[in-house]
């Protein structure tokens, strides 16, 4: 696996924050997100070797918590919140107005690789939903049509780099 050294002497030095190595692991998983964009099957043997671990208890850490991706994920990513608030208030047609802005369903890469769609859980902004996530940036009251608005930003965006 093929991390930056920053994030080598990252995870090095977190390691000595714990005086039971193995409790280090969400940090080591969230390092080689942060560095590569996603976890591998590599990653996980990789964490498990560094804290001596079987890869079984990293991969049970990968798939319990959402945060961790698997899989490569477009440059863009969109969450949108799905709980009760939110799919109330329309969740379900502002996510399939990004499906459709990007001829892509939830879960995959768009065909141009710019976003990913999914829905997560609570995004805890229940009284101005649907609420949606773009990257790290949170937006309200995003019904379809602010949907539209929102995805015509995001290909203005791609366009300008290119």
């Amino acid at each position: 696996m093929n991390l930056k050294p920053e994030t080598l002497r990252r995870i090095d030095e977190v390691i000595t924050h714990y005086p039971v190595k193995r409790s280090a692991v969400l940090m080591l998983l969230h390092a080689i997100q942060e560095d590569i964009g996603h976890l591998p099957p590599e990653a996980v043997q990789w964490v498990a070797a560094k804290l001596e671990l079987q890869p079984i208890n990293v991969q049970e850490v990968v798939t319990f918590y959402p945060m961790f991706r698997q899989h490569p994920i477009g440059r863009r990513h969109i969450k949108v919140c799905r709980t009760l608030s939110c799919a109330l208030r329309g969740a379900y047609g502002t996510c399939a107005t990004f499906e459709k802005e990007f001829s892509t369903k939830r879960g995959e890469v768009s065909p141009d690789g710019e976003v990913t769609i999914e829905f997560v859980e609570c995004l805890a902004s229940c009284g101005t939903a649907p609420i949606v996530m773009i990257d790290d940036e949170l937006h309200e009251n995003v019904d379809p049509a602010a949907a539209r608005g929102l995805s015509d930003g995001i290909k203005a965006e791609a366009a300008r780099r290119g």
